[in-house]
């Protein structure tokens, strides 16, 4: 049997690995097993891929054929679908959405009743009747088959819900945002007017096929040049699917997840919010960070790479703040996965409540250079990497050659064929060519 479900859901190109007869097996698995026989709904929300109507309906037909209703909430930021399903006493809820990668991928995720995303052992579940059909014995018919009802006022719910979570408005301040032709193109102007600022967007036209293409969360050059060009307070970049958001101050300097996580980490310190005065990061998260929160007396718990796991910890341990450098920040007071809009409106409202520009609370830390080199390789090989004994020992002679002033990260994709090789040391120019000799390395051998 093979393993659909990665870090992330089921990820592929759309109509070649992830195809409609795929889709339609995974609604009516996902429904038979998260439904357990009770007569209920299914949220589906997705991004603004093409393939995403091609998928949605083979995923609704899965899923009614099952004998459960499903309910289209259009286009939406998946972290809205994860508060929908909980509001709506979904059965569980599902995104259509490949978040920050290329166009020809798509993907399929779910979130269970409370919000959160399936563990894994429901997702081997859920594969092993995808992989086998024959197990599957629920037919209804008549009116027991599932309905499909288009839900118009799901962004208006979702809009107001994160206006709650702040007590301040955001008048006097010019708010540049990149929508990345994804998944908020229409709700965060929206939003950001409604709370009295000044907003100039670009990016915010989807075609269908310009998703993450040279814009959004990935792509920062556009929003960076947007702040400058429109002396904006702040600038606002998120992702396909709006789970991740960079930002950028208003000298045009990058506020990554990391900073994020300074800054806000800071605030909730002095509202006497941050549980166990704790933040949650992984292994990716700079050393800078590491030393801000020591210098203030706050701890940082590291985990693997991906905001499941980082929410697995602070599930486990009772943290209220966590998330990556990539973007994805946790806000566990009001939301059970990654959340760009949440985390631009927590972060604007710090700025207010501390009266600072963007710029000086981006300087509360200093990150230590990092490179990021992928390496491609065989798809088979990237899980398997150290068991290539020329790898494995490449790899300690470069951590040690660091003499502990330095950091070498290796991991593989959770979605894609390659080995991503991040190095973190004092002087840029020296781990860019370390690192660009590491991929290289690597992709002689597995390549």
């Amino acid at each position: 049997m093979g393993k659909l479900f990665g870090t992330d859901g089921i990820r592929g190109v759309a109509n070649l690995d992830l195809t409609p007869e795929l889709a339609f097996k995974i609604g009516r698995a996902g429904a038979y097993i998260l439904a357990k026989g009770k007569k209920g709904k299914i949220v589906i929300g997705k991004d603004t891929r093409q393939s995403g109507d091609m998928l949605e309906a083979a995923l609704a037909a899965g899923i009614c054929s099952i004998g459960v209703d499903v309910i289209k909430l259009g286009v939406i930021p998946t972290p809205a679908v994860a508060y929908l399903t909980k509001k709506y006493k979904a059965l569980a809820g599902v995104v259509i959405s490949a978040s920050h990668n290329p166009v020809e991928y798509n993907g399929i995720k779910f979130f269970d009743e409370d919000g959160f995303k399936l563990k894994d052992e429901i997702e081997d579940q859920i594969e092993s009747y995808i992989f086998n059909d024959k197990g599957i014995d629920t037919r209804p018919i008549k009116g027991e088959i599932g309905q499909i009802i288009e839900d118009l006022h799901a962004p208006r719910y979702y809009m107001d819900y994160l206006k709650s979570t702040i007590k301040r408005d955001f008048k006097g301040l010019k708010i540049a945002v990149d929508c990345g032709n994804g998944a908020v193109y229409k709700i965060a102007a929206e939003l950001l007017k409604e709370l009295g600022a000044e907003v100039v967007v670009i990016n915010d036209e989807p075609n269908g096929v310009n998703i993450n293409v040279e814009c959004g969360s990935t792509n920062p050059s556009a929003i960076q040049s947007l702040v400058l060009d429109t002396k904006a307070d702040i600038g606002l970049s998120f992702d396909g699917d709006a789970d991740r958001l960079i930002a950028v101050d208003e000298k045009g300097n990058i506020i990554d997840g990391d900073h994020i996580l300074a800054i806000c980490g800071t605030y909730l310190k002095e509202q006497n919010r941050l549980k166990k005065d704790t933040i949650v990061g992984t292994v990716m998260t700079n050393i800078g960070l590491d030393l801000y929160l020591k210098s203030k007396g706050l701890k940082v718990v590291k985990t693997k790479v991906g905001d499941r796991y980082v929410m697995e910890e602070m599930l486990k341990h009772g943290y209220v703040l966590g998330g990556e450098q990539s973007g994805h920040i946790i806000f566990l007071e009001y939301s059970t996965t990654g959340d760009g809009m949440l985390t631009a409106l927590q972060l604007i409202n710090v700025m207010k409540e501390t009266g600072k520009k963007a710029s000086e609370l981006n300087s509360l830390m200093k990150s230590y250079p990092q490179v990021l080199v992928n390496a491609r390789v065989k798809k088979e090989l990237k899980e398997a990497y150290m068991e290539n004994e020329e790898i494995s020992s490449e790899i300690k002679r470069v951590e040690d050659s660091f003499k502990g002033e330095g950091r070498v990260v290796i991991r593989p994709s959770g979605t894609e064929p390659l080995i991503r090789v991040m190095i973190e040391g004092k002087d840029k120019d020296t781990i860019e060519r370390v690192a660009k000799d590491l991929a290289r390395f690597i992709e002689e051998r597995i390549g």
